[in-house]
């Protein structure tokens, strides 16, 4: 191999090496969406539904990289959603992921607070992906969440 070659090859593999913890860095992680799911839910019970739909839809203290809150009311229907403003007061009780599963079913039948896996459109390849959401639910009501692709 010549001189060249190796140059090449060594540089090749710096970039690969590196760019995968960078592509991370653009990512949410499950232990960031619990915690933000969390506060969101302390933030509703603390600010009132009006108050903390419009936060969670507008304010940048709710989103974070591909991390934001959703909320949904108990038969599905989307009461705020901080990615995806046309899907507000959209019942989605019947959505289903790539798998067939039904990931609003099984997020609006989480009782105390927990985890729902599922897949997702990954914003960076446009493709389906695991999707990992921690969920609480307030005051019977509301099925507040945050969810990070795992990989």
């Amino acid at each position: 191999m010549t001189r060249f070659a190796r140059l090449f090859a060594c540089g090749a593999a710096l970039v690969v090496l590196t760019a995968g913890p960078a592509l991370a860095q653009d990512r949410g992680t499950p232990d960031e969406a619990r915690a933000m799911a969390e506060a969101a839910a302390a933030h509703l019970q603390e600010a009132g539904a009006d108050a903390a739909f419009q936060d969670f839809n507008e304010g940048e203290a709710w989103h974070d990289r591909d991390l934001y809150v959703f909320v949904f009311g108990p038969e599905g229907e989307t009461l705020a959603h901080g990615a995806n403003h046309d899907l507000i007061g959209e019942n989605l009780i019947d959505a289903t992921d790539s798998a067939g599963n039904h990931f609003i079913q099984d997020i609006v039948s989480v009782e105390g607070e927990g985890w729902v896996d599922y897949e997702f459109e990954d914003p960076q390849t446009g493709e389906p992906a695991p999707k990992r959401s921690y969920v609480v639910e307030v005051d019977d009501q509301y099925y507040v969440g945050v969810g990070a692709y795992v990989q």
